[in-house]
């Protein structure tokens, strides 16, 4: 298989919540940035500040998770693209990390909210953005409903260089026959984001490697054992990835008390890397 360089590695702002502290919970009924909350404390490090403190670790391709924008205010935006220039950090993708287009009451209004954060998205200046395909049961229904609104959002967002990606998370896409059915309907409209971390079980490794002959991007998540990485699980999954066909970046990500975010990613970084090389 072809070997793992740097360039394909990015980081999420998901895994550096501790370092930047806040967060601004979402709220459907209305599009404005909700009030800041100290969800990991104080924080040492603001957005903005972000992209340059990426690129002196060795990172230049990140994806912002929406909950991390302190403001929607286009002047903000502007600064914000304007220190990814200067650092020399793409903006890969931005995750719009709420919304259920299958609600069967409010899926309308979140359709609605996700096309203005894709808006968002363009102002940035990001590659991608990520949209929850759906949080209900996978009945041949649901997968309809998710199918025509992301349909009607790739529509809004025509002409844009921002592609659309849906990711194998939520009630919806629970297996990976939801995922290729959705992905079928839509018709190459929007793509997929696979992530290793989203499914469970013992068919997992197989279940990760049908979806990843269509992925276009990875969420790289680890799991960490009392500070230690399970090279195990972690293997296993980019063995999976790789063997069916991908080549699309990594992006890693790190949920744990120990070790340190940037120990933690720095591991995560240099297993990709060396396991590749080693194959």
């Amino acid at each position: 298989m072809a070997a793992i360089t740097a360039d394909r590695i990015a980081v999420s702002t998901w895994s550096l919540h501790r370092l930047l502290g806040s967060t601004y919970p979402h709220d459907l009924t209305r599009f404005e940035v909700g009030p800041e909350h100290q969800t990991y404390g104080e924080g040492e490090e603001s957005l903005l500040g972000l992209p340059s403190v990426l690129a002196n670790h060795g990172y230049h391709r990140l994806e912002i998770v929406s909950f991390h924008l302190r403001s929607l205010d286009p002047v903000y935006l502007g600064e914000l693209r304007d220190q990814l220039k200067v650092a020399n950090v793409r903006l890969q993708t931005l995750l719009i990390d709420a919304g259920d287009l299958t609600h069967p009451e409010h899926g309308a209004r979140d359709e609605r909210w996700i096309a203005r954060w894709i808006e968002i998205a363009n102002e940035l200046g990001a590659e991608h953005a990520r949209v929850v395909a759906g949080m209900q049961a996978p009945s041949p229904e649901a997968l309809d409903r998710s199918a025509a609104a992301l349909r009607r959002l790739a529509d809004g967002n025509a002409g844009s260089p921002v592609r659309l990606v849906t990711e194998n998370w939520h009630s919806l896409l629970s297996g990976p026959e939801q995922v290729h059915a959705l992905l079928d309907r839509l018709e190459g409209r929007v793509g997929l984001l696979a992530d290793f971390g989203n499914w469970k079980g013992p068919d997992k490794y197989q279940e990760l490697a049908s979806i990843f002959a269509r992925a276009e991007l990875c969420h790289a998540k680890a799991n960490f054992i009392d500070g230690d990485l399970d090279e195990a699980d972690y293997g296993a999954c980019v063995t999976a990835a790789e063997g069916a066909g991908y080549r699309g970046p990594y992006t890693l990500i790190f949920d744990s008390e120990v070790p340190a975010e940037w120990a933690g990613l720095r591991t995560e970084r240099e297993f990709l890397l060396r396991d590749r090389a080693d194959s």
